[in-house]
């Protein structure tokens, strides 16, 4: 294939294909597939997601926009049916709301038919009191982290192949989006999940999968390694240990107790004792360590394992990090896997939360200043599966027509492009590539989320083509 007219930074090129690697670059001269001057760029990669997740939600009713957990309640009174035992909601947040989730205030909408709100952030889960019975709990309603969890994963027992059908479509729409790959950190055996997709048809993605605690034996004995490729489409990713909760459900681990709550600092869900013996069974089959920590006092004492490891690896969130941290990232190896967009959706919660410490939270400048190197994604779906959504957050720090949050901690366009994507567009690289009307290396915040994408190629195959 050769992609003709083709600008690439400030020259038109033409821009030869094979074998789904670029051949050659050369001055545009020849006639193939006319790009008119539009700007070939990398195409970009999401790194972290939680992809079924993604997919789920959309099919869920969205109490996102709840103020309160009275707010909430009646979103579900409005949305309710009882077609779907559970029936499940999606999306709040309750770190500012003047009241507190609770059984009673669902029970009010139904109390014989179970209900299951989950958090925005994934780490909790709000029930009514047919689902606390039954799912096992008892309690006021509200569930957090590893319950959470559990009852999260048996929610999402939808039939597989349903499931990958709304996949399909997510990896549809992620592809018109310029996304050429995702790292998968669904807590899943994902390998089998994965391989299904693709062998039933879902081409439009690289995956690069996450492995969990629960299914590393299974990975070891498998022999499978990071980097590893199952086929043309599907990596081998790392191994993932959350080490805390997060900053919505007052879980993420910090060194200062939080506001009005002098004995919680939030949960370690994984010590140093437990975490270091589970990195280096990870390491030495292959597997690379991939560590979720929030707070500041979790973000530090994972920098304390990688040190002990001496392998580097990466961080995800790495949402509020100690002055004296920043520094470690690069001298340990670490990659500071961020979601820029989650500042957005907590810039009123950190500043209540960790009021007098949000100079260093979502510290993507301090980050780069430090040498560290930055992967970006969202999270999805606790923020959308969409790039120029993320970039925009890294560039602008702003949402809404708010004043920027912290525009010290504010990176360029290039920078935040640059940690989205895994190739470039030079002789020998992978054809994964996106074609805009516009610079996106040059663009400011609103251009970027406001960016077209006309076409995206994976492996020089079109996967979107809206030329």
């Amino acid at each position: 294939m050769l992609l003709s007219s083709a600008r690439v930074g400030s020259s038109l090129v033409d821009v030869l294909i094979e074998d789904g690697v670029i051949a050659s670059i050369t001055p545009a001269t020849s006639a193939g597939r006319d790009l008119g001057g539009r700007w070939l760029s990398p195409g970009l990669w999401d790194n972290h997601v939680h992809f079924s997740q993604w997919s789920l939600i959309q099919q869920r009713l969205d109490v996102s926009a709840a103020t309160s957990a009275s707010h909430a309640a009646s979103l579900v009174r409005d949305g309710f049916d009882t077609e779907h035992e559970p029936f499940i909601a999606y999306g709040f947040r309750d770190g500012l709301w003047p009241d507190h989730p609770t059984a009673a205030l669902l029970d009010a909408v139904s109390s014989t038919h179970p209900i299951v709100l989950v958090s925005g952030d994934l780490h909790a889960v709000w029930l009514n009191t047919p689902a606390l019975a039954l799912y096992g709990h008892t309690g006021d309603g509200l569930l957090r982290e590893e319950p959470a969890f559990e009852v999260t994963r048996r929610i999402d027992t939808v039939d597989p192949l349903v499931l990958d059908r709304w996949a399909e479509t997510a990896a549809r729409t992620a592809a018109e989006r310029g996304v050429v790959g995702v790292v998968d950190l669904e807590m899943d055996w994902n390998l089998d999940t994965w391989v299904r997709r693709i062998d039933g048809g879902l081409d439009s993605l690289r995956v690069e999968f996450g492995i969990y605690t629960q299914h590393l034996d299974r990975a070891i004995e498998l022999g499978l390694r990071t980097g590893q490729r199952i086929n043309d489409l599907l990596t081998v990713g790392g191994y993932k240990v959350l080490t805390d909760g997060s900053l919505n459900t007052r879980t993420a681990y910090c060194f200062d107790a939080y506001p009005g709550r002098p004995d919680e600092f939030g949960i370690l869900t994984m010590p140093p004792h437990e975490l270091l013996p589970r990195l280096r069974t990870a390491v030495n089959a292959g597997i690379s360590p991939v560590v979720h920590a929030i707070g500041d006092h979790a973000v530090s004492l994972a920098l304390d394992s990688f040190a002990e490891l001496g392998t580097g690896g990466r961080m995800e969130h790495a949402q509020l990090v100690a002055v004296d941290d920043f520094a470690r990232f690069a001298e340990l190896g670490v990659t500071a896997s961020v979601q820029p967009d989650h500042a957005m959706d907590d810039r009123d919660v950190a500043d209540r939360y960790w009021a007098g410490r949000t100079d260093r939270t979502f510290a993507l400048r301090s980050l780069l200043d430090a040498g560290a190197e930055l992967a970006l994604g969202s999270d999805a779906p606790v923020s959308p599966l969409d790039p120029w959504v993320t970039a925009a957050a890294a560039v602008g720090r702003t949402r809404g027509g708010r004043e920027p949050w912290h525009p010290e901690q504010r990176i360029s366009a290039a920078q935040a492009l640059a940690a989205s994507t895994r190739t470039t567009v030079a002789v020998g690289q992978r054809a994964d590539l996106i074609v805009t009307a516009t610079d996106p290396w040059a663009a400011d915040a609103s251009e970027l989320s406001e960016m077209r994408v006309e076409a995206t190629l994976l492996g020089g195959r079109f996967t979107h083509d809206a030329l």
